[in-house]
């Protein structure tokens, strides 16, 4: 017969422990601030089973992870530690202590010559517990993945925005547009005769040259303010999407994604005008499409033929 079980309760005669609740968000949006209610109701929830635990303060920052962001709550509980009010620091994770691996490490330290006992709850790692070298390793790794996580929720942040039209390089603004004053695109009338007129001008045959000298012989200064026109500003203007309100980004670099939002803001060429330019270009350049990718032309064509 098995003998009797005798549950022995915990003690609870040792002394109290003060603990403090450190928490940290980077923007005071919606959905950091439900972050930032997980992580205290969370770390509420771990001290309460502890029984010689007493919660006495909860310190939360609202900053960003910039380095030149102030704490004011972080820096009010080090001095409290300094000063002895606390015996226990549980955070949530590393990064919410601080925002990289040096700020961490000094944090760190400050708060155990002070006899402070930290916690990171998210990744099990107590100074009670765990020696120097496996603590500053084991920081050093998760500072590594935050930075990498982090990297990677700003481009799916990028990307999503692009895919649903509300990322803010669709309105970058380029020459023929203003913008207004809640940031959106809208027609310069002045800048975007001058962009009416280089279109005409193309299709009535002239080369890019012939067109540089036009504007110049009229006074036109080019986009920069100046009395001439680089070459380069004048073929970018022809073959910019932008001047039919199509809006372009280019995601992930040179093997990237290209999002287009058409009807993203006023057009200043009618799209007929802007397709027949483009195919004139193609015409008239060097270069040909083949079965076997792009070739050159036997005969070279050459502005100089054109006024």
């Amino acid at each position: 017969m098995p003998g009797k079980v005798r549950l022995i309760p915990a003690n609870t005669n040792g002394p109290m422990k003060h603990v403090v609740i450190y928490a940290r968000v980077s923007s005071n949006t919606m959905d950091q601030l439900e972050s930032l209610k997980a992580q205290v109701s969370g770390l509420t929830k771990f001290i309460s089973g502890h029984n010689n635990w007493k919660l006495v303060d909860i310190h939360i920052d609202i900053a960003s992870a910039k380095k030149d962001s102030s704490r004011p709550a972080f820096h009010q509980m080090i001095e409290e530690c300094k000063a002895g009010l606390t015996d226990i620091v549980v955070v949530k994770s590393i990064s919410r202590l601080g925002r990289d691996t040096v700020e961490v490490l000094d944090a760190i330290n400050i708060l155990r010559e002070s006899q402070v006992r930290i916690i990171f709850k998210q990744e099990e790692l107590d100074t009670l517990t765990v020696g120097s070298s496996l603590l500053i390793s084991t920081i050093e790794a998760c500072a590594q993945a935050e930075n990498e996580t982090r990297s990677d929720n700003i481009k799916w942040g990028i990307k999503q925005r692009a895919s649903n039209g509300s990322l803010g390089f669709y309105r970058r603004k380029c020459y023929g547009y203003d913008k207004d004053k809640n940031g959106e695109l809208v027609i310069n009338e002045e800048q975007a005769e001058v962009v009416r007129l280089i279109f005409h001008l193309y299709l009535k045959g002239k080369s890019v040259g012939g067109i540089i000298n036009e504007l110049e012989d009229r006074n036109i200064k080019s986009p920069t303010g100046k009395d001439t026109w680089p070459k380069r500003s004048v073929e970018t203007m022809l073959s910019n999407e932008k001047y039919i309100g199509i809006a372009a980004v280019k995601i992930g670099g040179k093997n990237g994604y290209i999002y287009k939002l058409n009807n993203a803001h006023p057009s200043i060429i009618p799209k007929e005008m802007f397709d027949t330019v483009q195919g004139d270009h193609l015409n008239r350049s060097n270069v040909e499409q083949t079965e076997d990718g792009p070739k050159r032309k036997k005969t070279k064509y050459s502005s100089k033929k054109r006024n």
